[in-house]
């Protein structure tokens, strides 16, 4: 896989939520915006991996509020509103992943200042409640 990740960018992926996980399921029901909050090269197996946040047009957990500049950055101009998911993630590995399409383009990326704020809620949440979704299984 030649595509690199970083970030902050945003791509579509079949996030499959931490509650779908615990009841069993094992797939998605749709491919949605999803933003690259980590992506780190192992230094052991040379393999990126990844924690994957969902965008979605609900508040109802812990997650960020994307304004409108924001939106545009990330390709997300079809949306109205939207928020950042940081009490949950996907792991995925890249280069082994059922679910990442090797030569899609991102949709576009958050800037730095914004990245920062939703890594800082993505630790906090982690420590508190975050829950992860492995989807190398």
């Amino acid at each position: 896989m030649s595509r690199e990740f970083l970030p902050g960018q945003v791509i579509t992926y079949p996030y499959l939520w931490a509650w779908q996980h615990e009841r069993g399921e094992t797939e998605d029901r749709k491919s949605r915006p999803t933003c690259v909050v980590v992506a780190v090269r192992g230094a052991n197996d040379g393999l990126t991996h990844l924690a994957l946040l969902a965008i979605t047009p609900q508040a109802d957990r812990i997650a960020l509020e994307v304004s409108d500049i924001e939106c545009r950055r990330a390709g997300l101009t079809d949306r109205k509103r939207c928020w950042i998911v940081v009490d949950e993630y996907n792991y995925d590995i890249a280069e082994h992943s059922w679910y990442i399409e090797p030569d899609a383009k991102a949709l576009g990326r958050f800037s730095k200042a914004f990245m920062m704020k939703i890594a800082a809620a993505f630790a906090g949440a982690s420590r508190k409640s975050g829950r992860r979704v492995n989807r190398t299984e």
